[in-house]
């Protein structure tokens, strides 16, 4: 094993004894989708069909903040008190996030775990997590290749419906370039470039691998999360010149408030962003929510174009 190898594995077997047996078990407990140490060591565990649950431990503060050195020290991303947040990906594929003082009063993480299965749309029907129209006219839109923007709020399900979407059998024969901040999304395509962004040592943005992903000949561009205006802008422009067939989440409270919030995110780039550049480049926003008997697809809808008074021309596909 070369010296190299050699630290990486030392680095793993001190990030596993930081995080300790409580948190490990529920890493390899399948139905958990998160896991979430809070500033006072409360431990709480996500799990499929159940929501949160306090795990009835503690964490001390000085095991949580080792766990976001260690985290740090792994994915070469420096932590300081003027930089105090740490976004990354553990050995195993998790996503994590962590925070420091002074951000957070004491130290805070949260791991959010890669699904182990893949739901197809199939599976929402049989769950009634949607209907079996809304199933088909999401298949469709693949089919067709429109471009899918999946809106809904924090822990409402965007990322695993955009899963659900991706394995569709449209995307297999595509060469599909996936873009996100962390590895969360899966495709059936075989002809795959995923890329990641890096905050360090030099940053490398969203909307840069957007751009780069122009010069890669793919079919479809398929973004994680649309979060601030340069990657919202790229986005688009890539969707609106010869590239059809993307999808990409989007933070918001309804299908219709997801244009409002997408024309908001370009306001940080454009002093007047066009709405014309949205309509021609989305065809097809869902929104899911997250209720207190579960998560439901609340509508799908497509966006056909402007009408004369500027506004946007919505019909209900399901």
């Amino acid at each position: 094993m070369s010296p190299e190898a050699v630290a990486q594995a030392r680095k793993r077997a001190a990030l596993d004894h930081a995080l300790g047996p409580d948190v490990l078990t529920a890493l390899a407990e399948p139905a958990v989708v998160e896991i979430l140490a809070n500033p006072d060591g409360r431990l709480v565990v996500d799990r499929l069909g159940e929501g949160r649950a306090d795990a009835g431990v503690r964490l001390s503060a000085e095991a949580r903040e080792r766990v976001i050195r260690l985290v740090a020290d792994y994915v070469g991303d420096p932590i300081t008190r003027e930089d105090p947040r740490l976004a990354g990906v553990l050995p195993t594929g998790e996503r994590f996030q962590g925070f420091l003082s002074p951000v957070s009063a004491q130290p805070t993480f949260s791991i959010r775990k890669r699904p182990a299965v893949i739901w197809p749309l199939a599976a929402y029907v049989d769950q009634g997590i949607m209907s079996a129209a809304q199933a088909d006219v999401l298949q469709a839109a693949v089919r067709e290749r429109r471009n899918i923007l999946v809106s809904g709020g924090a822990g409402s399900g965007k990322t695993t419906l955009a899963n659900a979407i991706l394995a569709e059998p449209g995307f297999a024969a595509d060469r599909v370039f996936l873009i996100e901040d962390t590895p969360e999304l899966q495709c059936s395509a075989w002809d795959l470039v995923p890329v990641l962004t890096r905050r360090h040592p030099r940053a490398i943005t969203l909307a840069d691998l957007v751009r780069d992903a122009l010069r890669m000949r793919p079919d479809r561009i398929v973004i994680g999360e649309l979060r601030d205006g340069a990657a919202a802008l790229e986005a688009l422009k890539a969707w609106n010149t010869g590239h059809p067939g993307g999808i990409s989440t989007l933070h918001a409270n309804s299908a219709r408030e997801a244009l409002v919030r997408l024309e908001d995110l370009l306001h940080e780039v454009l002093p007047n962003p066009s709405r014309r550049m949205v309509a021609q480049a989305i065809d097809v926003v869902v929104q899911i929510n997250r209720t207190p008997t579960g998560r439901t697809v609340e509508a799908v809808l497509a966006l056909t174009g402007l009408s004369a008074s500027a506004e946007y021309e919505i019909r209900d596909l399901a």
